[in-house]
């Protein structure tokens, strides 16, 4: 009983005058609808299509550097149904390019001339697309049977700190990378660079992962690193408890100085200071310098510290001294 009621009131809400005239306006809207579409989709229009590539051929013993064009930009006129396709059916097969017939260009090069492009690529479309134009016009790959060598990674471009921090330090994963290339290539490389950085203001540990950058004929395993950037706050710091030595000393005679030990003021990053000791800073003074200007008192200097730090300086330059046989 209440289902049919429910019915009934359904059917007077879609079938009263108001509602009915609304139905037939939505369903000439939808059709109007649809016959623009199939109108517009009967144009002809050009569009940019990618069309990925594939060596095929590949002796095992042959490595193909960077060079090889991977993807292709091919703009193609035609009706606006069968660029959808294109566009969103994923129905372009990759071009096959035949490493044993285009690698014979010159040594260490293969390349597939424009004729020969757009033919590959005539055949992935249907009859009635017409290439415009693509990108690139011709294919260039570069390989060797093998050939490589290890480097170095460099860091290009700009970190920098935030106002009151430093740089305290910078990590490489992995620090070197194997390059493949002609031996005329390898040997004019000696180090390769990230792509350039621009990182600034700084203030904790900065992970990127960076890509290398492409060389041509060049082809680096792996193709890129992981940087790691450690920032510090700055701050001024002493360690005491230094010991002064003697340099120069002939045998049989010890410097005494008076104090013994010292203490040493710098700026450096607050992580850095807590890894510090005395042991890492090195004063001296100078037998010969002493004998050169007697006096009561010789002057003191600060042979070695820490890496990192900045604005070192003594609490004092001069001691009181005996010389003991």
């Amino acid at each position: 009983m209440e289902a049919n009621t429910i019915f009934k009131k359904i059917s007077h809400f879609l079938f009263s005058r108001a509602n009915r005239e609304f139905l037939i306006f939505l369903l000439f809207f939808i059709l109007s609808g649809i016959f623009w579409l199939f109108m517009t989709l009967n144009e002809t229009y050009e569009q940019e299509v990618r069309i990925p590539v594939c060596y095929t051929g590949v002796p095992k013993n042959v490595v193909l550097t960077s060079g090889e064009t991977d993807t292709l930009r091919v703009n193609v006129s035609d009706k606006g149904i069968i660029l959808a396709t294109y566009l969103f059916g994923n129905q372009i097969s990759p071009v096959n390019i035949d490493f044993r017939y285009y690698s014979a260009y010159a040594k260490g090069m293969g390349q597939v001339s424009t004729a020969d492009l757009k033919r590959l690529i005539s055949t992935k479309l249907a009859a009635s697309s017409k290439i415009i134009g693509m990108k690139p016009e011709r294919l260039t790959f570069y390989y060797n049977t093998g050939e490589r060598k290890r480097v170095p990674v460099r860091i290009a471009g700009d970190v920098v700190a935030e106002k009151l921090y430093y740089m305290a330090g910078t990590e490489i994963q992995p620090d070197s990378i194997t390059i493949f290339a002609s031996k005329e290539k390898l040997d004019s490389i000696n180090e390769i660079y990230t792509e350039p950085l621009n990182y600034t203001n700084v203030r904790d540990t900065l992970t990127v992962h960076a890509r290398l950058q492409k060389m041509a004929g060049v082809k680096t395993v792996p193709d890129n690193v992981v940087l790691k950037f450690r920032a510090d706050i700055l701050s001024e710091m002493s360690i005491s408890g230094i010991p002064i030595m003697g340099i120069n000393m002939p045998p049989g005679k010890m410097l005494r100085t008076f104090p013994a030990k010292v203490s040493v003021k710098f700026v450096a990053g607050v992580n850095q200071y807590r890894n510090m000791s005395p042991a890492d800073f090195e004063i001296v003074a100078d037998y010969n310098e002493i004998m050169a200007h007697p006096s009561s008192t010789c002057r003191i200097y600060l042979q070695h510290i820490p890496e990192g730090i900045s604005q070192a300086h003594l609490d004092t330059t001069r001691v009181e001294y005996l010389i003991e046989e």
